[in-house]
C-alpha cells in the first residue's frame, strides 16, 4: 500500500458535491459572491482563495484528527506554556542551520548542549561535543554513524572487504534502530524477549558481540513498557568481556525517554557518563524533554567518541561552531524552546513536572488493576508509563477490543502484540505526559468501567487480522 495515497480511487467530485462542500458564511463579505464551489482536494487550484477562506477549509478538514491531549499512544509532548508558543512564533522564520545569521538561536543550542552534558554527569561538560537533532530518530542515526566510523577505523584492514559490521540491542528497541542497520548496511544482532523479561539482558547481549560489533545499544525506558534496561549491568558484562577476549565494546544509551526523567527522579540509578563504557547519550527534547515536536539531543562523552571527519565546522562570532546532522533546514523555534523550558524549570521543576507523571501513572495503572479484568506487566514506577494485558479468566474480550470501545470515547490507548519471543502476548499502553491531569485519568478510568459490562457480555474477542495488530513504534 502507498504511503500517502490521493483520492482513492473515488470519482472526481461533481460540480454539485464542490458547490455544497464550502459553507457559504466562508465567503469575505457576500456569501455568494467570492465562490461557487470548493476548490478542489488533489490538484492545484486555478486561482488564490482569501486567507479565512482557506484557513477555515483546513480547520474543519483538521477537526476529525484525534485529540493530541487524549493521545496516550504517544510519548511526545503535546502541552506547552503559552509564552513557549509565543517564542517558538518568533522563531519559526530562523534556520538552524544557519549559525552565522543567526548566532544567539546557535548559542541557545550551544547552552542546551553544555546543560545536558553536566546533567549526565559528563567527565568535563566544557569537552562534551553535542548536538540538536530534528528528534531522537535522528539522534540515534548519528550516533550509530559515529560507533560504525570508529569501528571501520579500528578494523581499516578488513573493512569494507572482510568484514561486516553488527549492532547488538534489545529486539525492543525503537524503530529507528531499524532504519539505521538498514540504511547503513549494519547487521543488527536482537536479544530476545524471555518469559517476564520484556528488554535486553546484559549477559545474552555481551555474548552476541564479537571483533565486528561496533557497539551496544541500552534503552533507558523501553517503549514497549516503560522500563529502564540495566545499563550498569550492560556494561559490566561488557567489562568482563574485555577481560576475557580484549574486545572493547562502546555502549550507546537510547534516552529518548528516560535521559528526561531518571536524571530527576532516580539519581541513585547510573547509567549515564559516570560510566566509562557509555560513549554517547541521546533523548527526545520533544518527550519528556518538554518540548513541542521535534527537537532530539545526541552528546558524545568527549571529542574521540566522535570522529572529526563526521563533523563541518561553521565559524560563528569569531569562534568554531561544530554541526553534526542528517538534515540540513529546520526550524530554530524548538531549539529555542527547549532553552526556554530549561530556564523555566530548572531541576527542581523537572523533578517535580515528571513526578507528577509518575504519580499519575502508577495511581491510573493501581485503578486498572482494582478492575480484576487486567493484569499489570509494568506499574509506571520507571517511566510514566505501564502496560497491562487481559487478565487470564477474561475470555470474552481482548486488548484490541479495549482499544478500540475507547477510542469511541475520544481516547487513543494502544493495543499491540510484544515481539519474539512473546508474540503471544498482546497489551495496552498508557504514557502519561505532563498536561494528563488526574482529572483526565479518572475520565479515562470512567469511560472504562462504562464499557467493560458490554465488553465482559461478548461471547468472544472480536475476530480481526492479525496482520495489523503491530506495535506502535513511538
Amino acid at each position: 500500500m502507498p504511503l500517502h495515497q490521493g483520492s482513492h480511487g473515488r470519482p472526481a467530485p461533481s460540480e454539485e458535491h464542490r458547490r455544497l462542500a464550502l459553507n457559504p458564511f466562508f465567503g469575505e463579505a457576500d456569501p455568494t459572491a467570492p465562490m461557487v464551489a470548493a476548490p478542489p482536494t488533489h490538484v492545484l487550484p486555478d486561482g488564490p482563495l482569501p486567507p479565512s477562506t482557506a484557513y477555515r477549509l483546513v480547520h474543519d478538514e483538521l477537526m476529525l484528527d484525534g485529540n493530541s491531549r487524549l493521545n496516550l499512544a504517544t510519548f511526545v509532548t503535546t502541552w506547552m506554556e503559552p509564552q513557549a508558543g509565543v517564542l517558538m512564533a518568533e522563531c519559526r522564520d530562523k534556520n538552524m542551520i544557519d549559525k552565522d545569521e543567526y548566532p544567539r538561536t546557535a548559542e541557545l543550542e550551544r547552552r542546551c548542549v553544555a546543560m545536558l552534558a553536566d546533567l549526565w554527569n559528563a567527565p568535563d561538560p566544557a569537552t562534551t561535543v553535542g548536538c540538536s537533532t530534528t528528534g531522537s530518530s535522528e539522534a540515534c542515526m548519528l550516533a550509530g554513524m559515529a560507533l560504525k566510523r570508529r569501528w571501520a577505523a579500528r578494523n581499516a584492514d578488513r573493512y569494507p572487504a572482510t568484514a561486516r559490521p553488527n549492532l547488538v540491542m534489545g529486539v525492543n528497541v525503537q524503530v529507528c534502530w531499524d532504519k539505521f542497520c538498514t540504511f547503513w548496511e549494519v547487521e543488527p544482532r536482537l536479544v530476545p524477549m524471555e518469559g517476564e523479561r520484556f528488554h535486553l539482558d546484559p549477559r545474552a547481549a555481551a555474548e552476541l558481540c564479537d571483533e565486528n560489533t561496533i557497539g551496544v545499544i541500552g534503552i533507558l525506558g523501553s517503549t514497549f513498557d516503560g522500563s529502564y534496561e540495566p545499563i550498569a549491568e550492560l556494561c559490566a558484562a561488557l567489562d568482563d568481556l574485555q577481560e576475557r577476549t580484549g574486545l572493547d565494546i562502546p555502549v550507546h544509551v537510547d534516552g529518548a525517554s528516560g535521559a528526561m526523567v531518571a536524571p530527576f527522579l532516580d539519581p541513585d540509578v547510573v547509567w549515564d557518563f559516570r560510566l566509562p563504557r557509555v560513549s554517547s547519550i541521546n533523548t527526545s527534547g520533544h518527550k519528556y524533554g518538554l518540548v513541542y515536536p521535534g527537537v532530539g539531543w545526541a552528546l558524545w562523552r568527549s571529542p574521540a567518541e566522535l570522529p572529526e571527519e563526521l563533523v563541518f565546522r561553521v565559524n560563528y562570532l569569531g569562534g568554531d561552531m561544530p554541526t553534526f546532522a542528517l538534515n540540513f533546514s529546520r526550524p530554530g523555534a524548538q531549539v529555542v524552546a527547549q532553552y526556554y523550558t530549561f530556564l523555566r524549570l530548572g531541576r527542581e521543576g523537572y523533578r517535580a513536572v515528571q513526578q507528577t507523571s509518575r504519580d499519575i501513572a502508577r495511581r491510573l495503572a493501581g485503578a486498572f488493576e482494582a478492575l480484576e479484568d487486567f493484569r499489570l506487566l509494568t506499574r509506571g514506577d520507571e517511566l510514566p508509563v505501564f502496560a497491562v494485558t487481559t487478565a487470564p479468566e477474561v475470555t470474552s474480550y481482548d486488548v484490541f477490543d479495549v482499544s478500540r470501545r475507547l477510542r469511541e470515547r475520544g481516547w487513543l490507548v494502544p493495543a499491540y502484540t510484544f515481539p519474539a519471543n512473546r508474540q503471544d502476548l498482546s497489551v495496552l499502553r498508557v504514557v502519561c505526559r505532563n498536561g494528563f491531569s488526574s482529572d483526565l485519568a479518572e475520565l479515562l478510568l470512567d469511560d472504562l468501567r462504562r464499557l467493560l459490562p458490554e465488553l465482559r457480555s461478548q461471547a468472544h474477542p472480536l475476530h480481526r487480522d492479525r496482520g495489523v495488530q503491530t506495535a506502535f513504534h513511538h
